[in-house]
Formats: structure tokens, C-alpha cells, sequence
């Protein structure tokens, strides 16, 4: 895409952040996930700027070109919120249409909840609020899915799996994407790896998500960050629970979620308890929902901004 918006940096939280902004209107700020980047939202950017809106991706700290603290406490969920906010008051808004994917809906949750004057509306996807129980998620997860569940791994032995992404990035990320140039071979890293089969097994189209250009941007991008920072945000978890323990379970603000019906993430059964005014949808795809279906999930995204958070 030759007219993804160039990289400009702002100071947000004490960090330099990457921004990737264009357009006029209203703001979008667009959350990515792991492993991905601002890049990752590629294909809705020019029809959220073509209907009116402001869009703003930041590659997220530890991402890209994006600072990288070396504490892992610095990637709890109150620094990761509190880049929004900067991010926000860098360009003078007030509030925002804040959308996420993967870990940036688990951000945008927390924003809403921590922040709630500054965050205008919600577009979610894949990841659905995650209720708060009485044990934290990792011990819950262990419990429920053993020490081989990615986030498990990524918790009970640090620095392990982003040894071998980096050891492998083009090969992990050809597994992950379904790329041109895939080859299976979740073996090659280690313990709690076969997610990475497992979250391209969810790729129904069998089409590869990647053209070879675009791997390479994030080839480059992972080469320039390294996985340490990015899994930094996984092994928070238990440090957010107990953090936010005293935060609102409700989400007041109006709300899109968007689910892929074959991702390994589950749908919410009750997400309407904790999110009132919410609208649910479900296409036909996998985990990477706005790159596996870009045109239905752009169409989704503006049918609904055009009734909640019109231009």
C-alpha cells in the first residue's frame, strides 16, 4: 500500500511514539494487536478518511520504531492507556472513536473503563471484554489449559519464545499470516508454539494474507523491535488484575464488536451484561479479522460509525 501515511513521531507518557495520521474530521485512533502494528490496519484507513474522519494508528510501545523500555512493569495496562491519552492531547482532542484489535481491544476495554470522558465509542475486534474473576488470567489459564498455552509460556519462562521469534522472525511470521512463502514449522519455537499453528489454521480462505511486500514490512519492523517488548504487554497480566481491581465492569460507551467465527478466541455469551448499548457482528474468518476481510469489516466499521459517531 504506497499510501500507508508515513511514520511522524510525537512525546506521549515519557516515550516516542511512531504515529501513522491522515486525514480530517472527527479522530479514529486505531489500536493494533500482537504481533502486528499500525501497518496491520492498512486497508481501513483510506475509507475511514474517505467518509470524514481523522485516523490516527500508532505503532504501540515496544513496536516498530516506537520506544522500548526495558522494565516490564512499564507495559502495564495504566502505561499503555496513558499513551492514548498523551497521544490524544499531542493533537488537541478532547475524546476519540477508539478501535482495537487482539491486545488493542484489550486496551480500548481498559481505556474506557479508566478513562471514560475520553473515549467517545468503541469498535472492537476478536477480543471481547474480559470479565474479572477471582483468580488472575494467567494462573486461570494455566489451570484450565497447562503450561503449553502460548500466554502460559510467555509468563512461566521469560524471553524463551522471543528468542526464537527472532531467531526465526520471517518463518514465524510466514507460519502466523499464511503467507506466500508459508511453511509449517511450529517446532521450530519451542514449548507453547503450536498457537502459531493454530492461529493459521483459522485462515478458512486459505489465502495468503500477505503479499511478499507487505511481509517484508513486517519482517523489517519485528527485525527493528524484537519480541521481547511486544510479549512484555503478555506478561503484565497478572500485574493488570491486581492493578485494576478497584476499575468499573461497565462500559457505558456505544460499542461495535466484531468476531471471526473460526478464531481460537472465543465470542462473549454475555458481553451485553457489562457492555449496555452494544451491537454484535460475526464474518467469515479467522483471527485477523481486518486483514483476512478488509472490505467487510471497513463496511461494518462505517455502517455503524455513520449511526454512533457520524463524521
Amino acid at each position: 500500500m504506497n499510501d500507508f501515511p508515513e511514520a511522524e513521531y510525537i512525546e506521549t507518557n515519557g516515550i516516542r511514539m511512531a504515529v501513522h495520521q491522515t486525514g480530517k474530521g472527527k479522530p479514529v485512533v486505531l489500536c493494533h494487536g500482537w504481533p502486528e502494528m499500525a501497518y496491520s490496519w492498512r486497508h481501513q484507513i483510506n475509507p475511514l478518511v474517505d467518509a470524514g474522519y481523522h485516523v490516527i494508528a500508532p505503532d504501540q510501545r515496544g513496536y516498530a520504531t516506537t520506544d522500548r523500555p526495558k522494565a516490564v512493569e512499564a507495559y502495564d495496562i495504566h502505561h499503555l492507556c496513558s499513551d492514548l491519552i498523551g497521544l490524544l492531547d499531542h493533537y488537541g482532542y478532547k475524546d476519540a472513536l477508539f478501535v482495537g484489535h487482539d491486545w488493542g481491544a484489550i486496551v480500548v476495554w481498559n481505556l474506557a473503563m479508566l478513562y471514560p470522558d475520553r473515549v467517545a465509542g468503541l469498535i472492537q475486534l476478536s477480543v471481547p471484554f474480559m470479565e474479572r474473576g477471582e483468580t488472575d488470567w494467567v494462573s486461570f489459564w494455566e489451570a484450565a489449559l497447562g503450561q503449553d498455552f502460548y500466554i502460559v509460556h510467555f509468563n512461566r519462562q521469560p524471553g524463551v519464545a522471543a528468542q526464537a521469534f527472532e531467531n526465526n522472525t520471517r518463518n514465524f511470521l510466514n507460519n502466523l499470516y499464511r503467507t506466500e512463502q508459508w511453511k509449517d514449522n511450529p517446532k521450530d519455537y519451542g514449548p507453547g508454539m503450536p498457537f502459531i499453528a493454530m492461529a493459521a489454521d483459522q485462515n478458512p480462505n486459505g489465502r495468503a494474507l500477505l503479499s511478499p511486500i507487505e511481509l517484508d514490512i513486517f519482517v523489517k519492523a519485528f527485525e527493528t523491535s524484537g519480541f521481547n517488548a511486544p510479549i512484555n504487554w503478555y506478561r503484565n497480566f497478572t500485574r493488570n488484575w491486581e492493578i485494576t481491581v478497584n476499575a468499573s465492569q461497565q462500559i457505558e460507551q456505544s460499542t461495535l464488536m466484531i468476531y471471526g467465527r473460526y478464531d481460537m478466541v472465543p465470542p462473549s455469551t454475555n458481553l451485553a451484561s457489562f457492555v449496555p448499548s452494544l451491537e454484535e457482528h460475526t464474518l467469515e474468518c479467522g483471527h485477523w479479522i481486518q486483514q483476512e476481510q478488509p472490505e467487510a469489516t471497513s463496511k461494518l466499521m462505517l455502517t455503524w460509525l455513520k449511526k454512533h459517531y457520524p463524521a
